[in-house]
């Protein structure tokens, strides 16, 4: 879970900076998706994310599952001691939310695949100036946010990586991490939509 989660979050990574390009000059937009849609890789890359996500999703219910079976009672009183965060208790349910994110981002530009290529700038614009799914991305943004605030660092810790030197920095990096990624996501339908769509 720990490696999938990391690949996942430098496809996260790099799917905003392309997606930035919808800041840029007229048809920067447009360049980059017809870019990214015309590589010959594109199926396996498609295929290989995912397997990622199956797999990501596969050992999140496993290891939630083993949690609850190992300690079936939950602990009369549960205490902070500067470790647990909103993020860290509930990584399942972002992880959950974030599922949901993910279904309505496939429906509505992959399931769409034709009207996108043909104009992938309008369609975008289009989906995030209407106020329901411009909310649904609002969200998802938020918990793709919460989920990586957390993630980042428990990752590493799971991979062996925890030393009092080196585990500080990784979790303000998640922390740093989390917050951008979910501002960056959430600006696209905040600008589209209070911007009524925008100049297409």
């Amino acid at each position: 879970m720990a490696v999938t989660g990391l690949l996942l979050i430098g496809f996260l990574i790099a799917h905003l900076a392309g997606n930035l390009s919808l800041y840029g000059e007229a048809g920067a937009f447009d360049e980059y998706a017809h870019f990214i849609g015309g590589l010959e890789i594109l199926p396996v890359a498609e295929l290989g994310l995912a397997l990622l996500f199956i797999v990501h999703i596969y050992m999140a219910v496993r290891t939630t599952l083993e949690n609850r079976g190992a300690r079936p009672v939950k602990y009369g009183i549960t205490g902070n001691h500067g470790k647990k965060t909103v993020s860290s208790t509930t990584m399942f349910v972002s992880g959950l939310l974030v599922l949901i994110f993910l279904i309505k981002h496939l429906w509505d530009f992959r399931l769409h695949k034709e009207a996108f290529e043909a104009a992938p700038t309008e369609v975008v614009h289009a989906a995030l100036s209407h106020p329901l799914t411009a909310t649904v991305y609002i969200l998802g943004a938020i918990a793709i946010g919460f989920h990586i605030f957390h993630a980042f660092s428990s990752a590493f810790q799971t991979l062996g990586i925890n030393h009092p030197k080196y585990t500080p920095v990784l979790t303000w990096i998640g922390r740093i991490l989390g917050v951008v990624l979910a501002l960056g996501f959430a600006s696209f339908p905040l600008i589209f939509w209070l911007g009524q769509g925008g100049a297409h």
